[in-house]
């Protein structure tokens, strides 16, 4: 039914006026029951969670989350955040691990993306690495710094050597192996065996495997290893492929994609794969970054999933909007909630400005002119926004209040897709039971930037949109 209502959009007038749509959102502190895709994310003071190209390591029964911290002005360096969880839902924000340099290679106006941390096995330290490189993309290398508290502060040592080198590769990961040996994975499949005590390369392990191939991210099951990467469409999204081999050092073979072919991977760039050790069960999760420049900070997401896998197959074969792990089992389970739907034709919704409205399979409201809003009064504890991305969407302005006016959260969210897509783009945390309205407006801005090589992106117009709205109460 989708697929037939997104052929349309396609086709003609339609397409033209249903173009696009952007939300908007900040949350206050409060909790979250499952992990959800798509939306932002927010820590117990609530802010928004800023910790993408990430990856997970657990630590003492909880999981410590690493990741870029972001602005919306700029891509230039802002610190490594760490934040905690015991849960997976719900993260605590514990420090800025490593800040911004006061000058030198991770200082003002550079560039430091992809942070992993492993902990070395023999000295207790912790490890962090990163690329390194200035805005431009001209001086990039394979950084780290070292810690003896996993939340930092770290200290950064500079370029990681082999053979008294520097590794001149930008995108990045890492992976440590049962026996506790610990790898530089870079663009390209390159794999690089760190030294026991992790501070240099002793051996290039595998070489390159094919051109391209960002965002290396590499995890092991059984005595299968499976070696995912992404194509380079700067920050647009692309359907990301993968290898296995039964050695680090190969052969590698090509297995091809893992989710449905023009799904852009539900929308995302792979960064790490976590595996949830339970009693009676281990979840690989799937870890993704939903990019959206320039408004990284507010708008950009996370798209969590579990993965599939079954000998050297592995998949995602459907996108499961919210759905919960229990980290002593390691059992997932789909996720629902008790929620109330409130179709976009629903005469509560009070609809300010040029509004479309269009009737399909799928009912369809959407606007373009800078604060066209429409608002909603509702009692319950929790509301959501559903809506359809598109190619011309751009970003939208959510404000949530209670009754009394207080604002309880505002921020964006980015409604863009380059193929047409329903989900959820907003999520309130769980509040106390009472009344609230909220508001949605074209931003006025969109998603769009251009490569070194000049190739534009993103989105072509501000529209924003609405599907439904879900209230939980």
């Amino acid at each position: 039914m989708l697929n037939q209502f997104c052929t349309k959009l396609f086709t003609g007038f339609i397409y033209f006026f249903i173009l696009n749509s952007a939300v908007c959102v900040a949350q206050q502190a409060g909790k979250t029951d499952a992990i959800y895709s798509g939306v932002p994310w927010y820590d117990q003071n609530g802010n928004v969670v800023s910790a993408h190209g990430a990856n997970i390591i657990r630590d003492n029964g909880k999981y410590y989350l690493f990741g870029e911290a972001h602005s919306d002005t700029s891509n230039a360096f802002a610190g490594f955040n760490c934040y905690s969880s015991t849960d997976l839902y719900n993260w605590k924000f514990e420090s800025i691990a490593l800040p911004l340099q006061p000058a030198g290679k991770l200082g003002p106006n550079r560039v430091g993306e992809r942070v992993k941390v492993m902990k070395n096995p023999t000295s207790g330290e912790y490890f962090m690495y990163m690329h390194a490189d200035t805005l431009g993309y001209k001086d990039q290398f394979v950084g780290y710094a070292i810690s003896k508290n996993i939340t930092g502060p770290y200290q950064f040592k500079g370029p990681i050597l082999f053979n008294g080198k520097p590794i001149k590769k930008w995108d990045m990961g890492t992976f440590q192996d049962q026996d506790g040996k610990g790898y530089i994975l870079t663009h390209g499949g390159v794999i690089h065996q760190l030294a026991d005590d992790y501070q240099s390369i002793v051996a290039e392990t595998n070489k390159q495997l094919t051109s391209g191939f960002e965002s290396p991210t590499l995890f092991r099951k059984g005595n299968i290893y499976y070696f995912i990467g992404s194509n380079l469409t700067s920050w647009e999204k692309n359907d990301n492929y993968y290898y296995t081999a039964s050695s680090l050092s190969g052969p590698w073979t090509a297995q091809g994609l893992f989710a449905p072919k023009g799904s852009l991977t539900w929308n995302s760039q792979t960064t790490f794969v976590l595996p949830v050790e339970g009693t009676k069960d281990t979840t690989f999760i799937f870890m993704g970054d939903r990019w959206s420049y320039p408004r990284q900070l507010s708008a950009a997401t996370y798209v969590w999933q579990p993965l599939n896998i079954l000998g050297t197959a592995i998949s995602i074969p459907e996108y499961m909007q919210a759905w919960q792990v229990n980290t002593s089992t390691g059992e997932k389970t789909q996720f629902k909630g008790n929620f109330k739907v409130i179709e976009n034709s629903n005469k509560s919704i009070h609809y300010k400005g040029k509004w479309l409205h269009v009737s399909d399979t799928t009912s369809i409201s959407r606007a373009t002119d800078k604060n066209d809003s429409f608002s909603y009064t509702f009692r319950g504890k929790q509301i959501g926004l559903y809506t359809l991305a598109l190619p011309d969407n751009g970003y939208a302005k959510i404000v949530l209040q209670n009754k009394k006016g207080k604002l309880i959260n505002q921020n964006l969210v980015d409604l863009y897709s380059k193929t047409p897509k329903i989900g959820l783009v907003y999520l309130s945390p769980i509040l106390p039971h009472n009344d609230y309205t909220l508001r949605v407006f074209v931003a006025g801005e969109r998603p769009n930037w251009s490569d070194k090589r000049k190739s534009n992106y993103g989105s072509t117009a501000n529209t924003i949109t609405i599907d439904k709205l879900i209230v939980r109460k």
